[in-house]
This record gives structure tokens, sequence and C-alpha cells, in this order.
């Protein structure tokens, strides 16, 4: 079996990712970040998502991102509630944190390197997003390269890395449908950006997307069923 290295934040998207890599026959090391998140409850979804899918490695690793801030979710800002759609296309959201997905790919790609494997999957999605620019398909054109550019392994030629991004295409609800028909169990996932007391708060961005996708989907989350 291949190995492949999967971000796993423990939401929606990052699980339906990793279903992916597992379906598709690789062997799968899940990779978290405790980056200093205000909603760190996602770490927890992470293991059980990682248990459910049956991985077979889980890291979480320490990043202080905190002290540099910026971002409602690593600083003293509030997070945007009740926003529309439209609204949350326009422009980069406060809850965008500085240069997040190219810290977590690096630090996936040195251990892809250290496995001996040249697949990475990455949960982003370039249709229902939030307007951040780190989930566009040409950033992740552009970081495969480098990483062939910028490893022993790339420029030796024993490998050619390869970013995954089996969901960049898809709605929301697309997503939802797909990770269902994988068995993925959503019950399992956390998707909001301000928890109060660990439960979802109904109003975030991605909140609103979760609510919308399953809405359009035409399933029930099991979050919100339990709530």
């Amino acid at each position: 079996m291949r190995k492949a290295v999967c971000l796993l934040s423990g939401g929606l998207d990052s699980a339906t990712s990793t279903a992916c890599a597992v379906r598709d026959g690789f062997e799968v090391y899940a990779l978290s970040f405790d980056y200093g998140q205000r909603h760190q409850v996602e770490l927890h979804a992470a293991e059980r998502v990682a248990h459910q899918l049956g991985v077979a490695g889980h890291k979480t690793i320490r990043i202080d991102l905190r002290s540099f801030g910026g971002s409602a979710l690593t600083d003293e800002i509030d997070v945007p509630k009740g926003r529309q759609t439209g609204e949350m296309s326009h422009g980069i959201p406060i809850t965008y944190v500085p240069a997040r997905n190219t810290v977590f790919l690096s630090i996936a790609l040195a251990w892809a390197e250290a496995l001996g494997a040249a697949d990475i999957f990455l949960g982003v999605n370039a249709v229902d997003y939030s307007g951040y620019p780190d989930c566009r398909p040409e950033y992740i054109e552009a970081f495969e390269k480098m990483a062939n550019l910028a490893t022993k392994a790339g420029v030796e030629g024993s490998s050619r890395f390869t970013i995954h991004t089996p969901l960049i295409r898809l709605s929301k609800a697309d997503i939802i449908r797909l990770g269902t028909s994988m068995g993925v169990d959503y019950g399992l996932t956390h998707s909001c950006y301000d928890p109060v007391g660990g439960s979802p708060c109904g109003e975030c961005d991605s909140c609103l997307l979760r609510e919308a996708g399953f809405a359009e989907a035409g399933l029930k989350d099991p979050l919100a069923q339990a709530r």
C-alpha cells in the first residue's frame, strides 16, 4: 500500500478528504494541529474521525500561531455571525489565519518525506468556501511545484509529490453526499469556529455553510439532531 499524509482538522471537509484517501487504498497517516485556535474541540473530533476511518497513524502537532494573532480564530477578535452566503464569499474574512495552509502543508510535506510517502490529501474546496486565498487551485498547484523543488526526494527523483484535493470542485452538498456514500459519520465531526461549551454556535460562517450543505443534500445533520 502507498502511504499518504492527510490533513485532518476534525471538520466535515477534512474528514471527507481523509475518507477519500482510505477509499483509494492508501495507508493513511492523519495529521492534526493544535495551533492555538479558539475551537480546540475540533482536535477531539479529529481523534474520533481518525479512529472511525482506521488510519495507520495520527499525530497532533503543536504550533503557537496565537503568538502572531491576526485572525478571529487566534486572537481576541469577534467571530462574524449571521452572515449571508454572498457576504461570506466577498473578500477575505477575519477568520483567515495568516499562511495557515502553507504552514500545515509544509509540515505535512516533511512527515511525508520522512515516511517515504509521495501523496498528501487536503480537504480544501473552492466552491462553498469563505474567501480564503490558500484554498484556491492555483495555490495548490504552486505548493505542489515547490514541494518537488525543495525536497531531497523531489530533487533526487525518488518521489514525485502530489497534493490531492478531492473536494476542490465540489459544493458543500456534494461533499456531504460523497462522504455519506463512503460511510463517514458526520456526527463525529466539528465545524464551528466559536463553540459554546463544546457545542456549535449555529451562527458563524462555518456553521451556516454546514447547515446549508446538509439542507441542499436533503440529509439530516447528525450534530443538529444530537442538539
